[in-house]
This record gives structure tokens, C-alpha cells and sequence, in this order.
């Protein structure tokens, strides 16, 4: 049976939480490719090791920077490695979870959940990191009160006000 994941993509790093086991997998958010052939060298630690290390032809790439995607086709093949290494399979497929920054455009919203789609998940929603956050910190989100949130990540730092289950106030700087 699929385990229901979460991911956390972000611009330094992406974590992978499986329901009822915690986080799975905690890895920077970098891919080593081959410029001539397209292979995927390394992933995650791996390929964060090799940046400024390689031949002109291996690229070590970010494919999100402040926050948002700007290498679909990278980031689609980053993900579907991350699912593969937490056991995401066509026989084994997971809904999926994807928290991303609250500024980001419905083009880049399209595009992360094509990737999870892509990458092996039956089913791809999106949560808004400050919404996240709040739930992960146990804040009463549902009341009529509100509960600041202060998320800062590698590429995006958010200040949120959320009441009654969504973002009633929203800064976010793209750093």
C-alpha cells in the first residue's frame, strides 16, 4: 500500500516526510547532471559536494532559486529521484503533499504538481509553506483569532496572518 508523503521543496533544501514514520529523507536541493549525455550523476548531498569540483561538461544545478522554479525539467527528474529513493514506484503510488511559498505564480503552482504527477504520485496538492508551518507548530488555524507565522528558507522568507483555515495577511520576501 502507497504511504501518504509530504514535501517540503525548497530552495536549499527538500524534505520528505512519510506519514506515521516522520521524516525519510532530508537532502540539499541540488542535481549533478551530465551536460553532453543527460544523466543525472548525483542527487542531494552527493551532488552539493561537487559543486566548483567538476568538469565543465557536469553541472551541479539548483533548480529552485528565491523560492521559485526555474528549471521545470530538473526539478521534475529531482523529484522523481527523491520519490524513487523513498520507494515511489508505478506499482506504489503515494498521494503527495507539496508545501510551496505563498507568492508563488499559478503558472509555477501548475508546475510543481505536474512534477509529482510525473514523478510517480496518484494524487499532488499543494499546501502554502506559512499554512504548513502553523500546522506542524499545533496553532489553532481554524479559530477566529489570529496566529502570525514567520517562515524563513533559503530562498523565501514569509511573514503570514492566518484565521479560519487560510492566509488572511501575507509579506514575503524572495531573498
Amino acid at each position: 500500500m502507497a504511504r501518504d508523503l509530504a514535501i517540503d521543496l525548497g530552495t536549499a533544501n527538500t524534505l520528505v516526510y512519510a506519514r506515521g514514520e516522520g521524516v525519510v529523507l532530508a537532502e540539499p536541493s541540488v542535481i549533478a547532471i551530465n551536460e553532453r549525455t543527460g544523466e543525472v550523476l548525483a542527487l542531494g548531498e552527493e551532488a552539493w559536494q561537487m559543486i566548483g569540483r567538476t568538469p565543465t561538461h557536469v553541472v551541479a544545478k539548483r533548480p529552485l532559486r528565491r523560492g521559485a522554479i526555474t528549471d521545470f525539467d530538473v526539478t521534475q527528474r529531482m523529484v522523481r529521484l527523491l520519490m524513487q529513493r523513498v520507494g515511489v514506484s508505478r506499482f506504489n503510488r503515494p498521494k503527495v503533499l507539496i508545501c510551496v511559498p505563498s507568492a508563488i505564480t499559478a503558472v509555477e503552482r501548475r508546475a510543481v504538481t505536474e512534477a509529482a504527477r510525473r514523478s510517480g504520485a496518484a494524487d499532488a496538492q499543494l499546501i502554502e509553506q506559512p499554512l504548513a508551518a502553523a500546522i506542524g507548530a499545533d496553532l489553532p488555524i481554524s479559530e477566529p483569532v489570529g496566529n502570525m507565522v514567520v517562515d524563513i528558507g533559503g530562498g523565501t522568507t514569509e511573514v503570514a496572518v492566518l484565521s479560519l483555515g487560510g492566509v488572511v495577511a501575507l509579506e514575503a520576501v524572495r531573498t
